[in-house]
């Protein structure tokens, strides 16, 4: 689905939970409550106003019962649309969609995890496949390992320049002081630390911590009359080509190739015009593919691209400014976190890690094993 909504949705406030490891007795329901509540209180709403709900869960196969119930709202429009980490940039798209049916009037978009305090590592949905399960892969990291390998083998691209993204990253969240992993982090200790699935090692990978975020979304009307600045949806879109790693038609060409194109198409603007990128960031190979799926360098040129800092702080284009999946925060579904940035960086409100005068972010989830892409383009008030 395409989404153009400039003139139709806005995100009006956000919020994240208590972040890293809570600690027992904690759900991640009670997440969704702490973030919830904050969203709502960051927008000048109540729960009482919220008629669209919108979440994905591990944990609940009924997320948006669960949701509904813990947080005592009854919606008039319910979408639990669950396709990984890219799930929660999906659920902007639809609820912006909603909202210009006049399907609902607040969106409410929501995500928690206890995956560290509970068993200390992550809570997937993946799935068994008689394809691939003789050759034992570990879910989800072989799948990244295999299309970093091949990227490695098609374009040249180094240990080094994989390294440099998490390099990146770590700088990034030393700027953030929500970041859970802040410890200096050269490209020697990423390319030095365990291996994990060949050649991805420890420090290639995201963190596993616990987590909540909220999202909420109205009408570009109703939002000029709330408290705080409205970051406006520019376009949207959601593109999926397989589910298992070995049905990928090309493992170094991901559908962001399909999404991004359409988002930038429906915004009127292109990669040049973007000042912030927000990318999941599950392995350090999502941030290459993705710089080149999405059009801000050629296909193979991700590794040159990443290198010598050009995305750190001070570097050509800031990209994942909280330190991302591989620094900040990753409660098993990540992409909730990347909206929340993004409007952060339009609203001016990041602090150290600010980005000078950002107008423009994109927004890139993914979900599964490079399976489901989805892209939005933010704009900041001054855009409106």
């Amino acid at each position: 689905m395409t989404t153009k909504t400039a003139n139709t949705a806005a995100i009006v406030g956000v919020a994240e939970s208590d972040l890293g490891e809570v600690g027992p007795g904690v759900t991640p329901l009670d997440l969704i409550g702490q973030a919830a509540t904050a969203a709502l209180a960051d927008a000048g709403l109540t729960k009482d106003e919220v008629d669209g709900l919108f979440s994905a869960s591990v944990y609940y196969p009924m997320a948006n019962l669960n949701t509904a119930e813990y947080l005592g709202i009854q919606p008039t429009y319910s979408d639990s649309t669950n396709m990984g980490g890219s799930s929660f940039v999906a659920h902007l798209n639809h609820a912006a969609a909603a909202i210009e049916a006049g399907r609902c009037e607040v969106a409410l978009i929501v995500y928690g995890s206890i995956q560290r305090s509970a068993s200390g590592r992550l809570v997937s949905s993946g799935e068994s496949t008689p394809y691939e399960d003789p050759y034992r892969p570990r879910y989800p990291v072989s799948a990244y390992a295999m299309a970093a390998a091949r990227h490695m083998h098609e374009y040249g691209t180094t240990r080094e320049q994989l390294a440099e993204v998490a390099v990146a990253a770590r700088q990034w969240a030393w700027l953030n002081p929500k970041a859970f992993a802040r410890d200096p982090l050269t490209v020697d200790d990423v390319i030095n630390s365990r291996m994990v699935s060949s050649p991805l090692t420890a420090r290639d990978s995201c963190l596993v911590t616990d987590g909540g975020g909220a999202v909420v979304v109205t009408s570009a009307e109703r939002a000029r009359h709330l408290r705080r600045p409205p970051v406006r949806l520019l376009g949207a879109a959601e593109a999926h080509w397989h589910r298992s790693i070995s049905a990928m038609p090309d493992l170094t060409r991901t559908a962001a190739t399909e999404s991004g194109p359409r988002a930038f198409a429906r915004a009127g603007i292109g990669p040049s015009d973007v000042d912030v990128v927000l990318l999941y960031d599950a392995f350090t190979i999502n941030t290459i593919l993705f710089l080149e799926d999405l059009g801000f360098c050629a296909k193979g040129e991700g590794g040159p691209f990443v290198s010598d800092g050009r995305i750190a702080p001070g570097g050509k284009l800031a990209v994942n400014t909280n330190g991302g999946g591989l620094s900040y925060c990753h409660p098993g579904m990540y992409g909730i976190f990347l909206i929340i940035e993004a409007a952060r960086q339009l609203r001016g409100e990041c602090g150290d890690r600010q980005t000078p005068g950002a107008d423009i972010a994109l927004v890139h989830g993914n979900g599964g094993v490079l399976s489901s892409q989805t892209t939005a383009v933010l704009g900041s008030p001054a855009t409106g």
